[in-house]
């Protein structure tokens, strides 16, 4: 890890060349020169319980050879309250397919497991609040029309319409509860 003053209160894991300010970049290449090389998939990470008010994983989670460890980990480097921004390629998407190094292709519903009350939680009592999710379609008029309707009806778009109407990529914010 580069020396720094003080850890900084965000996270971004796997942030290849998309560093951002203020945050802890980190990634498994050192060729993209991120502030702590690691890889995601060695648990613990290297930082203590609690640290971060913020976490990204932009593109990550579909790397990742264990969803529930790694779900685990931000989970126990987050603070009570921290905000979680996670992106991955929807399953219908076709680069959830292209990429050999893409291990799962998650759904709408896929991190409604890390909920508490959710009657398939069974990782812990504590995880995270889904605050939104958005259903992210390739820009064009009749995806504007499927978008709405997607996100209005997500059960309903994954169970009948995806492979005609594919999305692009999946948005969570959630909450960590501790």
């Amino acid at each position: 890890m580069k020396p720094m003053a003080a850890l900084p209160d965000k996270l971004n894991l796997g942030c290849g060349r998309r560093k951002m300010e203020g945050h802890l970049n980190v990634d498994l290449a050192a060729s993209v020169e991120p502030d702590c090389v690691h890889d995601l998939d060695c648990y613990p990470y290297p930082w203590p319980d609690s640290s971060f008010n913020e976490v990204v994983a932009k593109d990550v989670i579909e790397h990742i050879d264990d969803v529930v460890a790694f779900m685990k980990e931000i989970h126990r480097v987050a603070r009570p309250g921290a905000v979680i921004r996670l992106t991955t390629p929807h399953f219908s998407c076709a680069n959830a397919y292209v990429d050999p190094t893409h291990k799962h292709r998650l759904s709408y519903y896929s991190l409604d497991y890390f909920t508490p009350g959710h009657p398939w939680n069974f990782y812990g009592s504590s995880g995270f609040q889904i605050r939104t999710r958005s259903l992210i379609f390739t820009p064009s008029l009749l995806n504007r029309i499927v978008s709405r309707l997607a996100n209005r009806h997500p059960h309903s778009y994954e169970q009948r319409w995806a492979w005609s109407f594919p999305a692009w990529f999946l948005y969570f914010e959630l909450t960590v509860i501790k």
